[in-house]
């Protein structure tokens, strides 16, 4: 104990705004030094970028925590659907940051609204006005069902957000044991709270409490109204109540499964309507969005309606960079661009192409390639192929110039920019068959 309450001190001593020192155990031989708070007379200045073209997987090694398994690629430069790597190849983008860049790469206009802005005021806090914010904040609302939003920085504390918005408003409602029920091989991020409604154990390891998660959520079996009944019934006894019920429209990690009914991935264009939720004819209470808001500058946002948009009260909940003006900006920008360009018309022209062109590969690779499925430009295929992983598959297109991104256990995921063409789209099914040829040899 008094051990542990001399680094207890010790970080209470560091200056960050919250410091952790892990305790070592008894029997461990690495010690705590404070000698890493004492100042050096003289800063280190950071390596040029533009030096690191054969040497960056180096300093990843040795600097970069590894919470990513990474592909032997370093990106140079991007433009449109295309990205360039240090080694001078090209490669046609339909990962765009995970669903992020729904402009694509170097787009003018999101280029031109961001450093319009940071030549003004790129961030002051949320302890004053910030026009960007409200803009930003009624656009969402004006093209939504919602009535007011709160923003933040990432999917997950955006629904770290919904979560909250959940539970508080069951206390206002006298519930004091609320149950938050979401659907098996979701994916809600990888914060506490967010992981435990992610309810998939691989992702969840080691992050417990003697065996044991955040406490008040339930899962049900996606696309199944028996087993939801069955889990409200369960959150509704035993002196427990319904918080929220918590389903993506289209599940993207789980394996493009669409739903019957999170719009963090799915949202902003993603399937061909504004919200995926549109597709399944719903109003949400509350829905989550961030990914391609700000078209790859990190933004999130938890937007509302009725109660639960004045659930939250000052103090209740906050974001430092939240909603600042830079992120706005470009949540502005994105927005504006895809009314000016009618984004969605080519997102549903586009995705249906895609769509058939897979299919026709499927009915061709019958041994290989299996169930298309989705939505606008979140497509997926099956690889049923006992002896080839979708990981290969993937693998395979980055040799043909394709950049594509596995989702759940058996799908290759298609994600491009939302502002992808025919042509684009004709070489991406082009340069995935040949992937496909060559594992199938």
């Amino acid at each position: 104990m008094k051990f542990a309450s001399t680094l207890f001190a010790a970080a209470c001593l560091l200056p960050a705004a919250s410091s952790f020192v892990p305790v070592a155990s008894a029997n461990s031989r690495s010690t705590t030094s404070l000698a890493a708070t004492v100042e050096k007379s003289q800063l280190i200045p950071p390596k040029k970028v533009k030096d690191l073209a054969t040497s960056a997987q180096e300093l990843y090694d040795k600097n970069v925590q590894k919470t990513y398994g990474r592909y032997q690629l370093t990106i140079k430069s991007g433009h449109g659907c295309y990205l360039e790597t240090t080694d001078g190849k090209e490669y046609l983008d339909c990962v765009s940051g995970i669903a992020t860049c729904a402009l694509g790469h170097n787009n003018e206009a999101l280029t031109k609204a961001i450093s319009e802005q940071m030549q003004t005021v790129h961030h002051v806090s949320n302890l004053y006005f910030i026009p960007e914010q409200a803009a930003l904040a009624n656009w969402l609302c004006e093209n939504s069902g919602a009535d007011k939003a709160f923003f933040c920085n990432s999917g997950a504390e955006a629904n770290e957000a919904a979560i909250k918005v959940s539970r508080r408003h069951a206390y206002n409602r006298g519930v004091t044991k609320p149950v938050i029920i979401s659907a098996e091989k979701c994916f809600h991020g990888r914060t506490l709270a967010a992981l435990t409604a992610t309810a998939q154990a691989k992702y969840q390891k080691g992050f417990g409490y003697d065996g044991k998660m955040v406490q008040g959520f339930d899962t049900c079996v996606y696309n199944d109204i028996a087993s939801l009944e069955a889990a409200v019934e369960r959150a509704s006894s035993d002196g427990q109540g319904l918080a929220a019920i918590m389903l993506e429209p289209l599940q993207g990690e789980g394996g493009i499964i669409p739903g019957d009914l999170d719009e963090v991935q799915a949202g902003m264009g993603r399937t061909g309507t504004l919200w995926g939720h549109e597709q399944v004819g719903i109003v949400p209470d509350v829905f989550t969005s961030a990914k391609a808001l700000g078209g790859g500058v990190p933004i999130g946002a938890m937007m509302a309606r009725g109660e639960a948009a004045t659930t939250f009260g000052p103090g209740d909940h906050a974001s430092t960079y939240g909603g600042n003006p830079l992120a706005c900006a470009a949540g502005l920008a994105v927005a504006q661009y895809l009314c000016d360009h009618n984004i969605l018309d080519n997102v549903k022209a586009r995705g249906e192409q895609l769509a058939q062109g897979l299919t026709k590969l499927a009915e061709k690779y019958p041994t290989v390639l299996g169930e298309v499925r989705g939505w606008g430009l979140l497509r997926g295929v099956e690889c049923i192929a006992d002896d080839i992983t979708p990981g290969e598959l993937v693998g395979a297109a980055m040799e043909a110039g394709l950049l594509l991104v596995p989702a759940g256990t058996n799908v290759v995921r298609f994600v491009p920019p939302l502002i992808i063409s025919e042509s684009e789209i004709d070489l991406a099914l082009e340069r995935f068959e040949t992937a496909v040829k060559a594992k199938a040899l």
